[in-house]
């Protein structure tokens, strides 16, 4: 992964990275969030019923269970980023995918640049694209950096200003984004960005559209961005 933060006039594609990359169906995110409830409870020392309630109140509210308990708590956040994401046995779930690798391979680099967005911290980040097998394929990586205070990570406004110094992107109108996520996606959408929501098959789509493009594989991009890709059809 080649970082580049020099300013450029091309757009850049902003990709999130887990539920996004990746499928649901691997459980990462239920393996994630039992590693989360477990450091609730024992470092808060809370009955595990009040640890899984205070870990989603966090989440809902701070967009990031951590920002929650930095904010509260003083937790450390490498301490953390040690007893959750990179506990996580991701080399026995997260394979290389070749589909994966060959949409954004036909992605033409000389027109947008390929842009990691993650609220994950940064070992995490590159762990999991690696074990996919695209970790050649992205110019940079834009994530929470759990070694500052404040904590800055989506959907704040300050996390998306934050990718676009770090990719080089000055104009609003050149930032694309793609996430699973429907609340980054309508702050992202709120903050001026061109933005396609991943809603999975099998799962429940937001009441309201979260974002002007709603896709349910990231093989659909070459359709709501069409103009990035060397074909438009896999």
């Amino acid at each position: 992964m080649a970082e580049t933060n020099g300013t450029t006039a091309k757009p850049v594609l902003f990709v999130d990275i887990d539920n996004c990359l990746y499928s649901r169906s691997t459980k990462v995110q239920d393996l994630m969030a039992k590693l989360i409830d477990e450091y609730f409870a024992k470092h808060l020392d809370l009955p595990w019923e009040d640890a899984t309630r205070l870990h989603k109140d966090y989440y809902t509210n701070y967009g990031l269970a951590l920002e929650g308990l930095v904010r509260h708590h003083q937790i450390d956040p490498l301490d953390y980023n040690t007893k959750v994401d990179d506990a996580l046995p991701l080399e026995g779930i997260i394979k290389p995918n070749p589909e994966l690798r060959a949409l954004f391979q036909d992605i033409d680099k000389s027109k947008v640049k390929l842009w990691l967005f993650t609220n994950a911290y940064v070992t995490h980040a590159k762990r999991v694209v690696k074990l996919l097998g695209i970790d050649d394929l992205f110019d940079g990586l834009t994530y929470c950096d759990y070694s500052k205070q404040p904590l800055i990570c989506k959907p704040h406004f300050d996390m998306f200003r934050k990718g676009m110094k770090e990719a080089g992107v000055e104009k609003i109108e050149d930032c694309y984004f793609v996430d699973d996520s429907g609340l980054n996606c309508r702050k992202a959408t709120e903050f001026g960005w061109s933005v396609a929501h991943l809603v999975e098959e099998g799962l429940t789509p937001p009441p309201t559209q979260a974002a002007k493009f709603q896709i349910s594989h990231l093989e659909e991009l070459r359709t709501v961005f069409p103009q990035f890709f060397k074909s438009t059809s896999s």
